[in-house]
């Protein structure tokens, strides 16, 4: 199996409580973009909701991240958050993503997030199943 690395998009749109004290978003707000995006991707791109995952038991959990700042956005800016799989290991699957800004087209975050599968129960890392290394791969 190969993986599938290819990128896919999510059009989201800049909320009034994302905005700080500085009038643009704040820095924590960027990861729930990712992972509104990835939601999105999941189900949409991957066929692999995550409520199939619930229902296996399963979950993901963030183990790590690295955020770039480069350009603010701002109330009334929409967004494009571009995410793919950069690598699967064992149990943990490395995403990288950008987010530009819809009118510019000029990247206003890039980073990667390193997310753990879980078994829910335990809240212990298991080995990523077949089917899932499936999904997430390219037919051969």
């Amino acid at each position: 199996m190969r993986l599938n690395t290819e990128t896919y998009s999510t059009r989201l749109s800049v909320r009034p409580d994302d905005i700080d004290m500085f009038r643009h978003v704040h820095s924590s707000r960027y990861i729930d973009y990712v992972l509104t995006a990835r939601f999105d991707q999941m189900t949409r791109c991957y066929k692999c909701s995550m409520q199939e995952f619930l229902d296996a038991g399963l979950g993901w959990v963030m183990i790590s991240t690295e955020l770039n700042y480069k350009r603010p956005l701002k109330l009334g800016d929409e967004m494009i958050v571009e995410t793919h799989i950069e690598s699967l290991e064992k149990e943990i699957a490395m995403v990288k993503f950008d987010i530009k800004n819809a009118g510019t087209g000029k990247s206003s975050c890039s980073g990667w997030v390193k997310y753990a599968l879980v078994a829910i129960d335990t809240g212990k890392t298991v080995p990523l199943p077949e089917w899932v290394l499936r999904r997430f791969s390219l037919p051969d």
